[in-house]
């Protein structure tokens, strides 16, 4: 068996119909069209959907780990190139605004993507078509789908036409601060360790959770936050043990 099928098959990608209408809308809107149209399905399959039809059935979160982390080269190779002078505290900051959930959620429902997430029927009735934290993870499956269908060139195009171009609109957005390296940076400069996350509460249902987080500085507990996903919670935590500590 080769690479590429043990790929697939730990997947667990189904092959579809390239005809299908709404995988042609989606690849138009990408500016990519996929060899393997099983990989583009999987990337936009929600874990509500993947539950609601078929126990087997995978989800786009493998899809989703594998495309944080391509996104995440592209983008600080591009603004290594772009901005020779810059120090790395700026590109780190710069970065984090381009790749955070706020961003991808944004750009996915100005270009569509979110329209083409196969969701359950009670998480689109609940809402999750317009989730942040559903439309990010899609987008960053649907990178890591185009990386595995056509390499690291192929994503890198889909990357830089649909986020990076829009750097200077993103970066300018003072609502796209990135609490939790501020408070990092912030605590490391007094040589106080690395701010620690915690989740304490986790209620609802899968298509409708709600997170509760602390954060903590040398075990003193410096912020809370609660947010629809994770790092929703933990940017809110962040922002209330900055505010606390700027005064």
């Amino acid at each position: 068996m080769s690479l590429w099928h043990s790929i697939k098959e730990l997947l667990g990608a189904r092959e579809l119909p390239p005809e299908d209408p709404k995988l042609e809308g989606i690849q138009r809107l990408l500016g990519y069209n996929f060899r393997d149209i099983a990989l583009l399905q999987l990337g936009l399959t929600h874990r509500s959907f993947a539950r609601s039809n078929n126990h087997d059935q995978q989800s786009n979160e493998r899809l989703e780990f594998l495309g944080d982390s391509v996104l995440g080269v592209i983008i600080s190779d591009q603004l290594f190139k772009d901005l020779p002078l810059e120090s790395e505290g700026n590109l780190t900051k710069t970065k984090a605004m381009l790749v955070n959930e706020t961003t991808l959620s944004t750009l996915g429902r100005e270009i569509g993507l979110n329209k083409y997430v196969r969701l359950s029927p009670e998480e689109d009735r609940a809402g999750g078509r317009e989730r942040a934290s559903i439309i990010s993870d899609a987008f960053e499956a649907v990178i890591g789908a185009v990386y595995l269908d056509g390499g690291i060139e192929a994503a890198r195009d889909v990357v830089l036409r649909l986020i990076y171009i829009r750097k200077d609109r993103i970066v300018a957005d003072t609502s796209q601060r990135n609490y939790k390296g501020d408070l990092l940076e912030l605590i490391q400069a007094k040589g106080e360790g690395v701010p620690r996350y915690d989740v304490i509460s986790e209620v609802g249902p899968d298509h409708e959770k709600t997170f509760h987080v602390v954060v903590s500085i040398g075990g003193l507990k410096v912020g809370e936050g609660v947010g629809s996903s994770k790092k929703e919670a933990e940017q809110k935590a962040a922002a209330q043990a900055l505010e606390s500590l700027e005064k």
